[in-house]
């Protein structure tokens, strides 16, 4: 039976108070509960990056560090007195603006390459109908299960009877399109509704301005996902190189700092040159990374999506 209430009488304000001490005990152990496990998640993520950053934080640190400090124990981490006499030491030794150069270049007209190809064949499997469109991609998705070391007999064959080993071609052409190119790509276009392309058609738009000047620009997360991997793959690729190359002048940093530190003549055991190397290796991939991982990032979230 409700509580009647005087005429003339001024309703009672709404009590602030928690609704009873059930509520209360409940709101209270949510926000006691949550602070604990948000504070064990950042730790463990932090002691994960530290361990994964570690290796690449000494071999960065070590490339500035005197050989005295390199060969301390108990090991120093910061070095007290930097200098840049391994990088002055390595540039005498190596001629490290060639294989610098040829790593370069290879690993742009792979980029490049992929950009290209991957995605014709991506549009193409995503947009287009045709016939054995499905056995197509079930090729790419095929490939995807090959090691990759198996197929370098036959590509080594193979550009033996073209005559391109000891050539840029003989080092781009094996990596001009990858079956992961072609998968993200398709993933990627999937996306795109189809009702914007036909629109496009309807206006007297060809397939190529479609391709060029509708999906390309709307693509960009994926190309710079694919530019990152394929620029990595091709900078830090040495198996390759190796087998394709007996020109010094041809080889890519990667090889030409392999054969410098087995050299007892070169490196003479000089383990600040070779981390002032391995720095330099590093280096390029770090700035590609940096520049584009917010597209990295997006493009690795939406791939999949459709």
């Amino acid at each position: 039976m409700s509580a009647t209430r005087a005429p003339g009488a001024v309703p009672a304000a709404p009590s602030k108070e928690p609704i009873g001490p059930l509520g209360v005990r409940k709101a209270q152990g949510v926000t006691r509960n949550r602070n604990p496990k948000r504070l064990l998640t950042y730790v463990l993520l932090a002691t994960g990056l530290l361990i994964m950053a570690a290796p690449f934080l000494w071999m960065a640190l070590s490339a500035f560090k005197t050989s005295s400090e390199l060969s301390a124990s108990p090991p120093v981490w910061i070095p007290t007195e930097w200098t840049l006499d391994n990088f002055r030491d390595l540039l005498d030794k190596l001629d490290l603006p060639l294989y610098f150069m040829n790593s370069l270049i290879v690993a742009v007209l792979v980029t490049v390459s992929n950009l290209v190809f991957c995605s014709m064949l991506g549009y193409a499997l995503a947009k287009l109908n045709f016939i054995g469109r499905n056995k197509i991609f079930g090729l790419v998705l095929g490939a995807l299960m090959v090691p990759g070391n198996l197929m370098l007999l036959p590509l080594f064959v193979l550009m033996s009877k073209l005559q391109l080993i000891d050539s840029y071609a003989g080092l781009v052409l094996p990596f001009a399109a990858g079956a992961f190119g072609v998968f993200l790509m398709r993933q990627f276009m999937q996306s795109i509704p189809d009702e914007l392309l036909e629109a496009a058609r309807m206006d007297g738009a060809g397939e190529w301005y479609i391709f060029w000047r509708i999906v390309m620009p709307l693509v960009k997360p994926a190309l710079a996902t694919l530019s990152i991997f394929a620029f990595l793959g091709s900078w830090n690729n040495f198996v390759w190189p190796l087998i394709a190359t007996n020109d010094p002048d041809k080889y890519t940093l990667p090889v030409a700092l392999a054969t410098f530190a087995t050299d007892p003549n070169k490196a003479g055991g000089s383990n600040g040159m070779l981390m002032a190397g391995a720095f330099l290796v590093v280096l390029p991939v770090l700035v590609l990374f940096i520049a584009l991982q917010r597209h990295f990032t997006q493009g690795i979230a939406t791939a999949g999506m459709k």
